[in-house]
């Protein structure tokens, strides 16, 4: 009877299906600095469309542009790639009205400690602001580079210039454009030369961000030339013009992100390394306070800036549209786009998120 049940129990085995590898072999990660959820998910604020509040400076045109009747009007003609097609094929996730709020659990709800947050997939307490200084934490990049088939097949290219302290570059290895340098190590081209030109000659003194379109073309140089297995991307515009207390710009800059994020999956679904077989998770790094006057700012003691989204398509996402019911936090990130590539992050990093629920087939 033992060896009976011993070998039903193998043929068991052998016929139970195996889990299917991952069709995805690459990811596209792209960061929209500081976009609240209420515009990701109900559009333009009716009570910022205005010059008193919300630094309009063209009001008739900016409600023309962005005003609809319904939020879910208004959220389509403001990010229409990301309803349009990242929602229909895949997962977004925050949405606090239908029970989902995503939130940020460093509680400095500031740029680098909400970027090593979805980096690393947990908080660090000694990251309290946005000072240069190198990262002591490995990222999800800097570990997915030691792994077979990524060693320097991982990029960055960003608008703030402290990502490459954020990524730690010197001890990680992975390339990092940002803020004002020129891009190096691609093929000398006329079209390169021009971009590292405006690069270095359209920087303010002090500023610490370069125009997100000269991000967006630095980007898809690397995507074509480099085709790195990872690319990390991110945006500043939609934060800087938060700070500025216009709210027009902001909802300008992130229809154009929303913009470039889809030139980004078109360049990516047009080449055969890619086609197919590509993940894009698009994100923030923190929340706003509400309106009238929160908006323009975040950090510890602004109510609401605690709350996030993200958003995540490919091949191995199961389309599920708004996500209900369903919290999360920024530290999942990094785990899921492990996880889109076959890894187990949790495994060798235990106090990191968990995946983001649904994110990646099991």
């Amino acid at each position: 009877m033992f060896r009976l049940f011993a070998c039903v129990f193998a043929v068991a085995l052998s016929a139970a299906p195996a889990a299917a590898a991952p069709q995805t072999e690459n990811v596209l990660w792209v960061m929209l600095d500081g976009l609240r959820w209420q515009e990701v998910f109900t559009g333009a604020d009716e009570e910022l469309l205005n010059k008193d509040r919300g630094g309009v400076k063209d009001v008739a045109n900016c409600k023309a542009r962005f005003w609809r009747d319904t939020p879910e009007a208004r959220r389509e003609v403001l990010l229409p790639f990301l309803w349009g097609t990242v929602a229909k094929g895949g997962r977004v996730y925050g949405n606090k009205l239908v029970g989902s709020p995503g939130r940020v659990t460093n509680m400095f709800n500031v740029s680098y400690p909400g970027y090593n947050e979805i980096l690393c997939g947990f908080p660090n307490p000694l990251i309290t602001g946005n000072t240069k200084l190198y990262n002591p934490n490995a990222t999800v990049l800097e570990w997915l580079h030691g792994k077979p088939g990524f060693k320097d097949r991982i990029a960055a290219v960003t608008s703030w210039d402290v990502f490459p302290y954020i990524i730690n570059d010197k001890r990680s290895g992975i390339a990092v454009n940002s803020g004002f340098t020129p891009l190096t190590g691609l093929p000398d081209t006329p079209d390169l030369r021009l971009l590292n030109k405006l690069m270095t000659e359209t920087g303010p003194d002090g500023e610490e961000t370069r125009l997100d379109a000269l991000t967006h073309r630095a980007a898809l140089m690397v995507l074509a030339a480099k085709k790195p297995r990872v690319l990390f991307v991110s945006y500043d515009e939609t934060d800087a013009h938060g700070h500025g207390g216009r709210y027009d710009r902001l909802l300008a800059a992130a229809q154009k992100n929303d913009r470039f994020v889809r030139e980004l999956w078109d360049a990516a679904q047009a080449m055969p390394e890619y086609r197919g077989k590509t993940t894009l998770v698009v994100t923030t790094d923190h929340g706003r306070g509400d309106a009238p006057v929160g908006w323009k700012n975040h950090g510890a003691k602004e109510a609401g800036a605690e709350f996030w989204w993200a958003a995540v398509l490919g091949p191995d996402t199961p389309a599920g549209g708004e996500i209900r019911d369903t919290p999360t936090t920024q530290a999942q990130v990094a785990a899921t786009v492990a996880a889109a590539l076959g890894f187990d992050y949790r495994a060798a990093v235990p106090r990191a998120g968990a995946v983001l629920p649904g994110a990646v087939r099991p």
